[in-house]
């Protein structure tokens, strides 16, 4: 039985030490493809593999899976390695498949030595027909009979780059006729002519996957490799092909998988995310709309809060949709901790206390943040004109609608008791002002500034006229109609694309946001979570909203 608090790996992993194994050979590894940026389904990888290396006291390498030149990128690297840092966390190796190119190579000479290995001269296209169904064997190629001498030829010719692209393939030589698909003499390697971000064009010809992640796992001392489920399929090749070229060793690396992150209404098919951009229906990778690390970070979510994500979502061998809520739960959990408190009036309308001083101003105090006392207090000026929320007042309000209404009184946060009289509207009857009358004795924090007033129902916001800053906010919604658009093929974007996925909009912020900094988490009082967007300067005052203020939502 599983010992509870630990999900089924650790358990694994404790057994092999049990058995045996000694935990100065535990090694773990995160082995991305730098063909685009990485996204929410990464994060439970990252965050297991470097967790696991943590508990263990165990190294954890960042190997870069770059075997396909046409789609990798040196800038996919380096933002990989950014977006794994800003989570926190460090590798012990940084290495690459191409690394190991030549040792593949020579690896794959031996292959064909034992005749596991033969090259075809057929298209991609042939090779797949000939490949049966899972229920009907497939056809061997005419080429699985090639001699062994002649298959090292050719195959050295490949690398010598005497063919064209497409001319001839590496196939490995295992069973035409398995229930797995994959054994069905899979190719191993391919002639691709293309600058590699990091070999340049040192060769021509590259591995495939399932060829090159059991040795590299090997050459690296990795103990245990650990993939998502759908690399399932996978661990027969994984294991055939270590068995087949290293007989004598007894320390082999092993797979293990786990189920991916699937998140609703989320986009993890970089490709699909690439069509996106060039269709304009996002700005770029980092769009406050995705789910890649970049575009998280981008609209506010933190690394504590993503890490929470993952733990409450689990470690299981079986696959399923998390909901959007329990991702936004986290990050309104960890900034109800850490964000600090602000003004700033989303819909404004002005309200004007026709019996406050029209010169005089005081000033109003309110801690940065209830949670954390440490971070002090800060101080907003009250004044006779204000911005309050165009949602906190209506001239003619249903029952129970305690906010402002003409005769009727709400507390202005922190400050005093007003009470509405008249109303100033425009030529299309629009209320462009509310002039009330204040209380004086009302103020918060006097002696019989609350008590005589306890009988008001409702505390609203605002900001002074005087030191309001013109700024403007994004709002989100799902960019996706469609919670698992990642499974379907996608005929028509626009059938999948929510058209009113973002709204832009002018607000009113307090002085003291003028000098935000990009990246910056506030809680704008009452209205949300909100983070001040990349670029952001006094010319650019954009602000991204993370998440509402509360949600019923419990994990």
């Amino acid at each position: 039985m599983k010992e509870k608090g630990k999900n089924f790996i650790e358990s694994i992993i404790d057994k092999d030490l049990n058995n045996g194994l000694s935990s100065q050979k535990l090694r773990f590894r995160f082995p991305p493809e730098p063909n685009g940026y990485l996204h929410i389904g990464h994060i439970k990888a990252i965050v297991l593999n470097f967790s696991l290396g943590q508990k263990y006291n165990a190294p954890v390498n960042l190997r870069f899976d770059d075997t396909n030149p046409i789609k990798e990128d040196a800038l996919y690297i380096e933002e990989i390695k950014k977006d794994i840092n800003w989570l926190g966390y460090q590798w012990d190796q940084e290495c690459y498949a191409s690394d190991y190119f030549e040792q593949l190579y020579q690896w794959a000479h031996l292959l064909i030595d034992k005749g596991l290995a033969y090259v075809d001269s057929q298209s991609s296209e042939e090779i797949a027909q000939q490949k049966g169904t899972p229920t009907r064997p497939g056809i061997p190629s005419k080429d699985r009979s090639r001699p062994i001498q002649e298959n090292k030829e050719l195959f050295t010719q490949m690398k010598e780059g005497k063919f064209e692209q497409g001319r001839y393939v590496l196939r490995a030589k295992l069973s035409m006729d398995s229930p797995n698909m994959l054994l069905r003499d899979p190719v191993i390697y391919r002639i691709i002519y293309a600058t590699h971000p990091k070999t340049k064009a040192q060769w021509c010809i590259y591995p495939m996957y399932d060829w090159t992640h059991g040795q590299s796992d090997f050459i690296e001392q990795v103990s245990h490799s650990l993939c998502s489920l759908e690399f399932m399929p996978h661990r027969a090749l994984y294991n055939a092909f270590l068995t087949a070229i290293l007989p004598q060793e007894k320390d082999l690396p092993f797979q293990r998988e786990f189920s991916r992150l699937n998140v609703a209404y989320s986009m993890t098919s970089k490709r699909k995310i690439q069509k996106l951009i060039s269709l304009g229906y996002v700005d770029g990778w980092d769009d406050p709309r995705l789910h890649t690390i970049c575009a998280l970070r981008r609209k506010g979510y933190t690394p504590q809060s993503l890490k929470r994500f993952v733990e409450l979502a689990g470690v299981s061998k079986r696959s399923k949709v998390i909901g959007l809520p329990l991702l936004e739960y986290c990050i309104r959990e960890d900034l109800n901790l850490h964000a600090e408190r602000v003004m700033a009036v989303i819909d404004p309308i002005k309200l004007t206390i026709v019996n406050y001083e029209e010169l005089y101003s005081e000033d109003i105090t309110f801690e940065k943040n209830p949670q954390k006392p440490e971070l002090g207090h800060q101080k907003v000026r009250f004044s006779r004109e204000l911005y309050i929320e165009r949602s906190d007042f209506m001239e003619t309000p249903p029952k129970k609608f305690f906010r402002l209404s003409i005769g009727k009184q709400v507390r202005l946060k922190g400050a005093y008791v007003v009470q509405a009289e008249s109303v100033i509207q425009d030529q299309k009857d629009n209320v462009v002002e509310v002039r009330c009358i204040y209380y004086p004795d009302s103020k918060s924090g006097q002696s019989n500034g609350e008590s005589d007033y306890s009988h008001i129902k409702a505390t609203i916001h605002w900001l002074s006229v005087q030191d309001a800053i013109d700024a403007k906010a994004n709002v989100f919604d799902r960019l996706l109609l469609s919670d698992d658009v990642d499974s379907q093929k996608e005929t028509d974007y626009q059938e999948l694309i929510n058209p009113n996925s973002k709204k832009t909009i002018s607000i009113k912020i307090e002085k003291s946001l003028a000098n935000a900094i990009e990246g910056n988490q506030y809680q704008f009082l009452r209205m949300g979570y909100f983070t001040a967007d990349k670029g952001f300067d006094k010319e650019n005052r954009i602000f991204n909203k993370t998440a509402t203020l509360r949600d019923s939502y419990k994990p």
